[in-house]
């Protein structure tokens, strides 16, 4: 592979690493694998300036954006910092700023960089009035009702706001009339242990670290579920017009004492060495904190000298982040067990005797699949090392083969399901093992329940993973057909206390008959088949009977499923017994077709058409926009190219996303111009 497509292959997959980070929160790399594969990117690109692309990873800041909250825009953009791991990227961060300076003396402020969601927070009056998360770096998503829930964060000031324009004002607790002071929401340890140890009995899965669990927690809908996880939160950047002193160490000292919980380990240095002492001193002393770290924050301590070193395109250049190595373990693999899944794959879980990794117990790491085994050449008894990069879930990187036992044997991969006994099978183009005993094998059963269930799916919210299992265990259900026929009396068993719980759950089923066809059919929990692909095939074939007896080659002709979903859906539907269960649930009134409102707006005035969605828009949220595109015969598409047919674009398109449509000649179609084009 030469460098250009090195290039291109890095691009997409940084692309993908950003998405999982910022918006699905299911990171599947350690901070220190992403910021290598970015400086790689960085690199080439530097040696090739004819592959510049405004939407490269390495000109943009990810983004953490939920549209189920009110966007608001940052008074002052919300900058990522430039990331380094050694020493010497240190003393050239510090040369360089001796420079911008012109030999001008320089303090450094040296901070713990927290492990959580970046939050701003603004005051007037004493009064919290806003809190917004960090998003793109320019909008946020408003919290703060969820935020007013977590009880480290202050909502009111005491004394109340005396006049700073009196230069003879010296008291300490004074704070401006208006102020903004960011920081990071943090899940505790003991708290995110507890969280996940009752996830685990639950069966549900389990969050990959703190950071994830606290960004899901504060954006739930729920403000009640935010105050029973028992958030924290440590602040470490004041701003504001008329702050208390040009030193950052000192504001946030003065924020301390209007009630605010700063970190105790902040430091303000001059020389190299300090910097050196106080990195080393933490990489080992954090172990020991509550909550999760993964570096430390060197910052010019100077505002007026802040101002004078300014900003690059994505990070100020008077400030820059030591991330610590990924902590690593050795410990001995005790055993090999398997978990199946609700689309059957099969997942090998090391079981490995206890050891202290990142301030958690660990014990178990995923396998991964057969192939990742093979890579290790892993036996029984065998000491792994274990690594938790960045705070995930816990990963074997590496076996110790002068401690191999002698007699130890190779980990052989399962044959047959440990669930059910069926023979597993490995189909064309997958690294998983998979049971295709769908219809009998439990935890296939009871996934595809709990997965029809969800929130995205039919939406029974009445219902959970926990409710599922005990229904299962009575043997009151047997598939998704049989919730249909729960009655109160049945879910109660006699117990006088369930009867408004149970009230409830056959209230729940019932509505949800009136879940739209797309839905339903993503509800199905077809292998392969996701909520995009669910809505794709429902929209071309319409109803489910022409599903059911489309061929191979019908179901290619759409526009997004390949060879593998076709079968997959070929497969299901030749199974007599899903076939029963669809007939079924027909017969309870679920949505069998797309509805005469779906069918009468649909057309095909976009048919033919690339279109990329950028902005923030007035009248309908980017997911709506996306369905009224598919509606109308079009296609969403990710970024610009010479096949682009227009950008929908909305307030604050990015720039570097309008240079590159005026380059290549792509039309702009307002939000207004939009609708109307589609009537």
């Amino acid at each position: 592979m030469d460098e250009k497509q090195r290039i291109v292959q890095l691009r997409k997959e940084l692309h993908e690493h950003n998405y999982r980070y910022y918006v699905l929160n299911q990171p599947v790399i350690g901070d220190q694998d992403f910021d290598f594969l970015m400086h790689e990117l960085q690199e080439l690109e530097a040696r090739h300036p004819e592959m510049a692309d405004p939407n490269s990873p390495t000109q943009r800041v990810g983004s953490d954006l939920n549209q189920e909250f009110q966007q608001v825009a940052h008074k002052y953009p919300m900058l990522s910092l430039a990331n380094t791991y050694n020493e010497q990227d240190v003393a050239e961060w510090y040369n360089s700023v001796k420079k911008g300076l012109n030999g001008e003396d320089f303090e450094v402020c040296c901070e713990m960089k927290y492990d959580g969601l970046s939050i701003s927070l603004t005051y007037k009056d004493g009064q919290l009035i806003r809190a917004v998360t960090r998003g793109d770096g320019v909008y946020g998503d408003d919290v703060t009702a969820n935020v007013k829930t977590i009880r480290s964060i202050p909502l009111l000031l005491t004394p109340m706001t005396t006049d700073l324009s009196n230069e003879k004002n010296t008291d300490p607790l004074t704070y401006p009339r208006e102020f903004e002071i960011r920081g990071e929401i943090l899940m505790p340890w003991k708290v995110f242990e507890r969280l996940n140890a009752e996830r685990e009995a639950a069966e549900e899965p389990l969050f990959a670290n703190p950071r994830n669990a606290a960004s899901g927690t504060l954006k739930s809908q729920k403000s009640e579920l935010v105050a029973s996880r028992q958030l924290d939160a440590f602040l470490y950047y004041l701003l504001g017009e008329e702050l208390p002193s040009d030193g950052h160490f000192e504001n946030l000292e003065a924020a301390r004492s209007w009630g605010f919980k700063i970190s105790e380990g902040m430091r303000k240095v001059r020389t190299l060495q300090e910097i050196y002492d106080y990195i080393n001193y933490w990489d080992t002393e954090r172990k020991n904190l509550p909550v999760a770290t993964d570096g430390i924050v060197l910052k010019v301590n100077s505002l007026r000298q802040q101002r004078a070193l300014g900003f690059t395109a994505k990070s100020p250049r008077w400030a820059i982040a030591y991330k610590f190595k990924a902590e690593r373990a050795c410990t001995r693999l005790n055993e090999v067990t398997y978990q199946v899944g609700r689309t059957g794959a099969v997942t090998p879980v090391a079981n490995m005797e206890p050891v202290q990794l990142a301030g958690t117990t660990v014990k178990r790491a995923t396998l991964n699949n057969e192939d990742f085994i093979k890579s290790f050449d892993l036996h029984i008894g065998d000491y792994v090392y274990v690594e938790k990069g960045g705070e995930i879930i816990p990963k074997i990187v590496g076996v110790d083969l002068d401690q191999r036992p002698i007699i130890a044997q190779p980990v052989q991969f399962i044959t047959h399901c440990p669930e059910c006994g069926a023979r597993l099978v490995r189909y064309e183009g997958e690294a998983a093992y998979y049971c295709p005993n769908d219809a009998e094998c439990p935890p296939q059963i009871k996934g595809r329940i709990e997965h029809f269930i969800s929130r995205r799916a039919m939406n029974i919210m009445s219902l959970g993973p926990e409710t599922v299992d005990e229904y299962w265990s009575r043997g009151l259900i047997h598939n998704v057909a049989d919730l249909y026929d729960l009655t109160v009396a049945q879910i109660t068993g006699g117990n006088k206390n369930r009867r408004l719980s149970a009230e409830n759950v056959v209230k729940g089923i019932k509505a949800s008959t009136q879940v739209p066809f797309e839905r339903v059919v993503f509800a199905l929990g077809i292998r392969f088949v996701g909520e995009t692909s669910a809505r794709l095939l429902a929209r071309h074939f319409k109803d489910m009977d022409t599903l059911m007896h489309a061929s191979l080659q019908d179901l290619q002709d759409v526009e997004g499923v390949g060879e593998v979903i076709a079968k997959s859906v070929m497969t299901y539907f030749h199974d007599t017994r899903n076939v029963e269960m669809i007939e079924r649930l027909r017969g309870y009134g679920l949505q069998m077709s797309l509805s005469e409102e779906q069918l009468q707006g649909t057309s095909e005035k976009l048919a033919g058409k690339s279109i990329v969605i950028s902005g923030v828009f007035a009248h309908h949220s980017r997911d709506e926009y996306k369905a009224l595109i598919e509606q109308h015969g079009g296609k969403n598409v990710g970024s610009i190219s010479g096949k682009t047919s227009f950008i929908l674009a909305g307030e604050n398109m990015g720039p570097s996303k309008l240079q590159k449509a005026e380059k290549l000649g792509v039309a702009i179609v307002s939000e207004d111009e939009f609708l109307k084009m589609i009537e």
